[in-house]
């Protein structure tokens, strides 16, 4: 791989997407399956956090907590409303975006594509049309001519793998749900497969698969030919999955299935984004449950702050190449949970860069309690609450207990976290 210019220091930030925060996204994929029916989605996004007009409330809470980054998603769907026609203010808008990121200290770590997609794009049939990682790979180039000077760096696709990994994880009802909602859409739009970026069949996850990866490819060698200095990678999420005695290749064999393809795509990249929120046991009889005795967390998985370590030491292990913690949180309504969580879970990071992982950063999921797909507003991830009525943000005692993790590391000697 070629010399490439990577941040100069650790990277301390707070991870969102724009259809979950911004509102409005009348012309993605998304809003238009939250409002067929059947739809999967137990509620429609509608305003969201409203972000898109709030960002500069967003970006002083984000100064004011001490991070140096802030992750956030460029949506295809506002850059190119129809196909072929880009939207000037749009443009201005992320360029506003990221000036206020610099002006306020903080890296943009810009992902290109955090599911959503245009409309347009889902209702000639999505990522399974030939020519689909062309038309994402010329947005990209776009993008990237006219705002990428300012990129610290950039994620081509959030989690690609995430639909493989929910094939053994929901029920056949929600498969079911899902299948239905496409249906419907693609009624509804009078095209014969309306196909969408975070909405799949189960059948055709392997396909699905096939149009990430070409995407990826295309889009990187775009994003490169504009600006080759800047770092580009993928985010996948991965668990933290543990052989107990006898287990190793049922372990194995899951790492095979859900990340094989990616970590070996990833080889070719500047970093990639690790995106960690369990831990997974087997033994020889496949998976099996924690203990009674480990705490829950809103979604009914147990609660392991040292999954973090886990996940990006073995990712790091099997790629060759540096790492940044895209994601990584916990679903409660319980604050202090959250609190207990976030040190534990940066110490088994710490031990891992000790140990020399390659690791660029950490990003906590998420900064504001969002729209969570298709549980909508139930899940809470955020380091801010967020009233629904008046959409006013009020930061909770673990952004304060974050804030203060990274002031401790501000003091520890040069490349502690470089």
């Amino acid at each position: 791989m070629s010399q490439i210019s990577m941040p100069s220091t650790f990277l301390w930030g707070a991870a969102t997407a724009g259809h979950q925060v911004d509102g409005g996204d009348v012309d993605s994929d998304t809003t238009y399956l939250e409002n067929v029916t059947p739809t999967v989605f137990v509620a429609p996004a509608g305003v969201a956090c409203g972000a898109w007009e709030r960002w500069e409330t967003d970006l002083d809470l984000a100064a004011a907590m001490g991070l140096n980054a802030f992750r956030f998603s460029i949506e295809w769907s506002r850059i190119e409303p129809r196909q072929g026609e880009i939207d000037e203010a749009a443009i201005a808008h992320y360029s506003d975006l990221l000036d206020g990121c610099l002006s306020r200290g903080l890296a943009p770590l810009v992902t290109l594509s955090h599911f959503t997609l245009p409309h347009w794009f889902a209702a000639r049939g999505g990522w399974f049309v030939p020519d689909s990682a062309e038309l994402f790979a010329e947005y990209c180039r776009l993008v990237t001519e006219r705002l990428g000077d300012r990129f610290a760096l950039v994620v081509t696709l959030n989690e690609p793998n995430l639909q493989h990994i929910l094939a053994d994880l929901l029920p056949a009802e929600i498969w079911e749900l899902s299948a239905a909602t496409l249906d419907a859409a693609s009624v509804a739009a009078g095209v014969p497969r309306y196909r969408a970026g975070n909405v799949a069949k189960l059948e055709e996850i392997g396909g699905l698969e096939d149009g990430f990866e070409a995407a990826h490819v295309a889009a990187r060698a775009a994003i490169k030919a504009v600006r080759p200095d800047v770092p580009v990678g993928l985010s996948i999420a991965v668990a933290d999955d543990v052989a107990l005695p006898g287990g190793e290749a049922h372990r194995d064999r899951v790492r095979a299935a859900c990340y094989g393809r990616w970590l070996e795509l990833a080889k070719g990249d500047d970093f990639v984004g690790v995106q960690n929120y369990e831990q997974a046991l087997y033994d020889a009889s496949g998976r099996v449950a924690h203990g009674p005795e480990v705490e829950l967390n809103g979604m009914g998985s147990p609660i392991s702050p040292g999954s973090l370590e886990g996940a990006v030491r073995y990712v790091a292990g099997a790629t060759g190449v540096p790492v940044l913690v895209t994601e990584h949180g916990l679903s409660t309504e319980d604050d202090a949970q959250r609190c207990a969580f976030i040190p534990e879970a940066l110490a088994g990071l710490d031990r891992a860069i000790a140990d020399g992982v390659p690791v660029l950063g950490y990003c906590h999921w998420t900064f504001l309690d969002n729209f969570e797909w298709v549980s909508a507003y139930g899940p809470k991830f955020g380091l801010h609450a967020v009233d629904r009525e008046t959409l006013e943000r009020t930061p909770k005692e673990s952004s304060r207990v974050y804030a203060a993790e990274i002031v401790a590391r501000s003091a520890v000697p040069a490349g502690r976290h470089a």
